[in-house]
């Protein structure tokens, strides 16, 4: 039977993997723009730019979406039942005890952030701490202790600085294309400098939105991990499902919801996500539908 340290593994190498093929579109997008321009300095800007990229991502993930949530640390004597609860749940899992931070939002709602476990911060709103009970609570920081146990923190962070690349890329490529007129001293390249340009102006509208699509893909699947890691972890399914209802049924909407980080959340901030879920929709979801993390859920007991 798959476990935590399963998934963990797993998205490890998926980690690997994202990297990898990060720097692959890096070099190929590069490369296809400095032969449209005929600079081979686009090509090393573009592999310097994503590594600058990468270290930034990496290292100072947590604090850029701490400072967008607007969280703030608390200390045990500030809120003893949330900091012994992930404490517990840490020692639990085998994992060192987050840094736990609170977000001043009557919406209820949880992140976890952090490169790693030993840098990994739990992050509730306070609607959060005032609308669930004990038994649920624990079910939504086991969740999100999941994630850290999991890797899935740094998989996101990777998909993020993916997908903004590209599309930074992308966008720049036509506003070029716009300004230099299209076609510009490419038609003295002959029909291979066509074909190319062609090309690049494909690539430069669909690369947003396979990278996009590829990022949400992964936030579906492993919000789905991390439900089932973490009612292994407390063993007791039924209150991660009771604060998956209550958290879908409440009518507040989270203040500080982007949809930059809507996917590091424990449910998506935004409320009209998840009512109207036929195919095409769930392929622009952040969440899986909360009907089905139920049900997944419920099939564990």
């Amino acid at each position: 039977m798959a476990t935590i340290y399963t998934y963990r593994d797993a998205n490890i190498r998926k980690t690997y993997v994202l990297f990898t093929a990060f720097f692959i579109a890096i070099i190929g997008i590069g490369w296809l723009f400095s032969y449209i321009y005929q600079s081979p300095a686009i090509l090393v800007f573009a592999v310097l730019f994503s590594v600058v990229m990468s270290l930034i991502g990496y290292w100072q993930s947590d604090k850029i979406v701490l400072s967008m949530a607007g969280a703030v640390p608390v200390t045990v004597e500030q809120a003893p039942q949330l900091y012994h609860i992930v404490e517990n749940l840490a020692i639990t899992a085998g994992l060192p005890t987050p840094k736990v931070y609170i977000v001043n939002d009557p919406a209820p709602n949880a992140f976890a952030t952090g490169r790693n476990p030993e840098h990994a911060v739990v992050a509730v709103t306070s609607g959060l701490l005032s609308k669930l009970n004990k038994t649920e609570l624990e079910g939504v920081i086991a969740h999100e202790l999941s994630h850290i146990g999991n890797r899935d923190m740094l998989v996101s962070t990777v998909a993020v600085v993916l997908v903004g690349f590209v599309s930074l890329a992308a966008d720049w490529f036509l506003r070029s294309m716009f300004f230099r007129g299209i076609g510009g001293r490419d038609r003295d390249q002959g029909e291979a400098g066509a074909i190319m340009m062609l090309v690049g102006i494909v690539l430069s509208i669909l690369a947003p939105i396979a990278a996009t699509l590829m990022q949400l893909a992964i936030s579906r699947k492993r919000e789905l991990l991390a439900d089932a890691s973490g009612a292994l972890l407390t063993r007791y399914p039924e209150g991660l499902v009771s604060a998956l209802e209550k958290i879908s049924d409440d009518p507040a909407e989270l203040k500080t919801a982007q949809n930059t980080t809507a996917h590091l959340w424990f449910e998506s901030p935004f409320k009209e996500e998840g009512k109207h879920t036929p195919f095409l929709a769930k392929l622009f979801m952040t969440h899986p539908p909360v009907e089905e993390r139920i049900k997944a859920l419920r099939a564990m007991e």
